[in-house]
């Protein structure tokens, strides 16, 4: 007896997630302050950004129909049961999301097709992740899936993506010090960063060894935080009177790659394929033929300083080689032509893995409607949200933009 002959469905599958274009609104966005919050748990984080997500969308948490949560290193004890009993919300479905550093991003995604395909006209998304309370050496001990291979530390890979790009372009440790200013320029300036203070090219420069060529002022910091997302259909948006500008998803895309780049012999380390390939087919939904000159931010994945220059590459927002050229000449900042992680990024702002793409949302969000108070940039209507994790194993995109 012959198999069932299989038809691939990738055409519909595009049109399919077109269906999110225009269908899906921000109705409200929340985020904690980001640091040590030494005396707070997960769900005390939860209930500070879900509260302020929930009054910022003028709905009680009895009105949401569905929610998903973010988080990436608690493997137990965060998750559907978890959020529902630290935000008061039984009986719903609820969805835990673990896709590495894009976990609530990937959650946000999972609820905007839930609700472009008609299933809820209400949900609520959250990221979160405490990580204060692990050991010195940061985040959490992984067990591979593959114990026998070798797994290096999150600055050691990214350490390797710089040696590679200083060999081919000729950068160097100055152009990398060049984003860690601008972005502790950027986090000064908002009051839920992580690092609220400036830091000069000589602190960058002169800061101790972490994995060559990477310094201290190159890496991120492991950080505590929530961050939430309420999400309407766009009819009921429009019921809910909001008195700030609409906000509409116009793609989410996430692509995922191998967990191992170090050992894909195909891998250049010059990029990452993931964060291509989510791009192409964000743009696309978006009906996006030129990045560079349709988007006018963007926050994207810097847990590395060399992270932020190799990202705006994979974005297709200038050629291989040249993201240097774009942060020396101002280009990047926040009053620049492209300002690039106007909120300090994650270099600044902070890194609570889960709890990060739910809180570039809340970020783009804020700085559509007018309200990133301190950091605004100017004249933005649409802007891009963008997660990386693995390294290179994962990556998230999510162009929102003004109805």
């Amino acid at each position: 007896m012959n198999p069932p002959q299989f038809k691939s469905r990738k055409s519909t599958a595009v049109s399919a997630r077109a269906w999110v274009n225009g269908r899906v609104a921000v109705a409200g966005v929340g985020c904690t302050t980001f640091g040590e919050r030494w005396r707070l748990g997960p769900a005390d984080l939860l209930r500070e950004a879900a509260a302020e997500a929930l009054n910022d969308a003028g709905v009680d948490r009895k009105d949401i129909e569905a929610a998903w949560i973010g988080n990436y290193y608690s493997t137990s004890g965060v998750g559907g049961a978890s959020m529902a009993d630290a935000l008061g919300i039984h009986q719903i479905p609820i969805t835990r999301v673990e896709n590495y550093c894009a976990s609530g991003m990937d959650a946000f995604r999972n609820a905007c097709f839930a609700i472009a395909a008609g299933a809820y006209d209400l949900v609520l998304v959250c990221g979160v992740e405490k990580l204060s309370d692990n050991p010195a050496t940061g985040l959490p001990p992984i067990i591979p899936m593959d114990p026998a291979r070798m797994r290096p530390s999150s600055p050691g890979l990214f350490a390797l993506a710089a040696t590679r790009a200083f060999h081919v372009w000729g950068w160097s440790e100055e152009d990398l010090a060049r984003v860690a200013v601008k972005n502790h320029k950027n986090g000064a300036r908002h009051p839920k960063a992580h690092f609220r203070r400036e830091i000069s090219m000589d602190e960058a420069m002169q800061a101790p060894s972490i994995s060559s060529p990477l310094r201290r002022f190159d890496c991120c910091p492991t950080s505590d935080g929530a961050s939430a997302i309420v999400l309407a259909s766009a009819a009921a948006a429009k019921r809910l009177h909001s008195p700030h500008p609409g906000v509409l998803v116009s793609a989410c895309e996430t692509v995922t790659a191998t967990a191992y780049p170090q050992f894909d012999q195909a891998s250049t380390y010059l990029g990452f394929p993931a964060t291509v390939e989510a791009a192409k087919r964000a743009y696309r939904t978006a009906g996006i033929s030129d990045p560079r000159k349709e988007i006018d931010f963007l926050e994207c994945h810097d847990c590395f300083t060399i992270t932020e220059l190799l990202n705006m590459q994979d974005l297709q927002l200038c050629e291989s080689g040249t993201a240097v050229d774009l942060v020396k000449g101002g280009l990047t900042a926040s009053d620049g032509e492209l300002p690039v992680n106007p909120s300090g990024g994650l270099k600044s702002f902070g890194h609570p893995v889960g709890a990060t793409g739910c809180r570039m949302i809340f970020e783009v969000t804020m700085q559509l409607q007018g309200r990133a108070l301190g950091h605004q940039v100017t004249s933005a209507e649409r802007g891009l949200a963008h997660t990386l994790g693995g390294p290179g194993a994962v990556a998230s995109v999510v162009i929102l933009e003004l109805a």
